[in-house]
């Protein structure tokens, strides 16, 4: 059955629900839902390319971020694969908007909060504790040695879009509708009932509908998605692959031997590293 709206997970998808000025309304509801915090009231989008303070420092690009009337910030991305270093180059992204925020002349380092959200289309598979593996919901802040909040002015927030599990008739708060929405938008031919009463809903489904798109939208989607199935067909092969011959020879042997053959077959140096966790350096010496 061809597919009435908009794969979230795509580059393409995920701006235009939640990335352009006229989804403004709907940005502010799910962070609203997701934050639990003094309502955000307004939300202005910056410039979505930070540079670093030199011309050799590196630059961070964002999927969306934005500020609100407080002048706290936002950073919102979408992750379609586990890459390596993820979580370090979340915490470099959370930089720039602190950084930024130095005043020239004399300044009492008063810093605005920094909230950097990642939305994941995978999972962490890392945890010490065994009921952590089914948390769709991660938040991390700096805490000292007795766990204690040290600095209540920055947070990395990770949704683990594969642990959320609910279906319609379970959903109880806005959070889970906007979940239930991110994870299952692609497979709808209709509304839901259980957005149909509410406005904020059927906006997000009018601006993730495939007829309402222009050519050049159309165009641009269909690439978006493309690179999506490629990057999430590459990342299922690489990881089944592995895993079968990382029994005979090791984990590590087989992701190399997996993204050498992938290498071979023309696929990116970033899909192969996104995919196999290996560094672009070390796809390249294959």
């Amino acid at each position: 059955m061809k597919a009435k709206y908009l794969n979230p997970f795509t580059d393409f998808g995920f701006k235009k629900i939640f990335g352009e000025e006229a989804s403004k309304p709907l940005l502010l509801d799910f962070l609203n839902a997701l934050l639990q915090m003094d309502p955000i009231v307004d939300l202005s989008f910056k410039n979505t390319e930070q540079l670093g303070l030199t011309v050799s420092d590196r630059k961070a690009v964002y999927d969306i971020y934005c500020e609100n009337e407080r002048g706290e910030k936002f950073i919102v991305e979408l992750q379609k694969a586990k890459q390596n270093y993820f979580k370090e180059r979340t915490i470099y992204y959370s930089t720039f908007p602190i950084r930024e925020q130095a005043e020239k002349g004399e300044w009492n380092y008063d810093l605005k909060s920094v909230y950097c959200i990642g939305i994941l289309d995978f999972t962490f598979d890392d945890y010490i504790s065994e009921p952590e593996k089914s948390e769709v919901i991660h938040t991390v802040k700096l805490k000292d040695q007795h766990g204690k909040n040290f600095y209540e002015k920055l947070t990395y927030i990770y949704l683990e879009m594969p642990n959320f599990k609910k279906t319609a008739a379970e959903l109880v708060n806005r959070l889970d509708k906007w979940l239930f929405f991110i994870k299952h938008l692609e497979d709808f031919q209709t509304i839901p009932e259980v957005f149909a009463e509410e406005i904020v809903f059927v906006r997000a489904f009018e601006k993730a509908e495939l007829a309402k798109l222009n050519s050049l939208e159309l165009d641009n989607y269909e690439y978006s998605l493309k690179v999506f199935r490629d990057l999430k067909n590459t990342y299922d092969y690489a990881v089944q692959t592995a895993r079968e011959e990382g029994l005979a020879e090791g984990k590590a042997e087989g992701i190399t031997k997996v993204a050498k053959e992938l290498k071979l077959k023309g696929i990116s140096i970033d899909i192969i590293a996104s995919s196999t966790g290996l560094t672009a350096e070390d796809i390249k010496k294959l």
